[in-house]
């Protein structure tokens, strides 16, 4: 997994069934990449819904959301209008896993992507990375005290 001091890869995915976003799109600002196992479980669809609860005091740091799956494009539409999500969910999807691999969290036994945080300054460097339990809902604290951490710095 990919550390505090690391730059971050690029990547251009699906985030619409016909819109790429890229990484590269965002410098300048703060990112929140939020790398999750699957669409509709019960602990993802808490710890989105809780990120898109939070999403005011991430845009007070200047950060930007990005949830990440193996989920395909289609997955994510329908999942992010059933959950009202207000933040683009990214889709891993083909090559399967890539980005997650380049980030050091797929899990190759499940096909899927591990629980895990990473926020990146606004120069493309990781700032703060957290690996979580799939079982469990890393929170939002983590991410908060990184982008705190970041503001202070200036």
């Amino acid at each position: 997994m990919l550390q505090k001091g690391d730059t971050a890869p690029g990547f251009k995915l699906y985030a619409t069934p016909d819109q790429l976003f890229s990484l590269e799109e965002l410098k300048g600002k703060n990112v929140i990449l939020a790398f999750y196992p699957a669409d509709w479980s019960p602990v993802c669809s808490d710890q989105m819904a809780l990120y898109n609860e939070t999403l005011k005091y991430f845009t007070r740091h200047e950060a930007v959301l990005l949830g990440i799956s193996v989920d395909s494009k289609w997955c994510h539409l329908a999942f992010s209008q059933s959950r009202k999500l207000h933040f683009p969910l990214l889709a891993d999807f083909e090559p399967k896993g890539e980005v997650s691999k380049q980030y050091g969290v797929y899990n190759e036994n499940e096909g899927e992507s591990e629980r895990a945080l990473f926020v990146i300054d606004k120069e493309g460097t990781i700032a703060w990375s957290y690996l979580s339990p799939t079982a469990i809902n890393p929170g939002a604290d983590g991410i908060l005290d990184a982008l705190e951490s970041l503001t202070q710095k200036k």
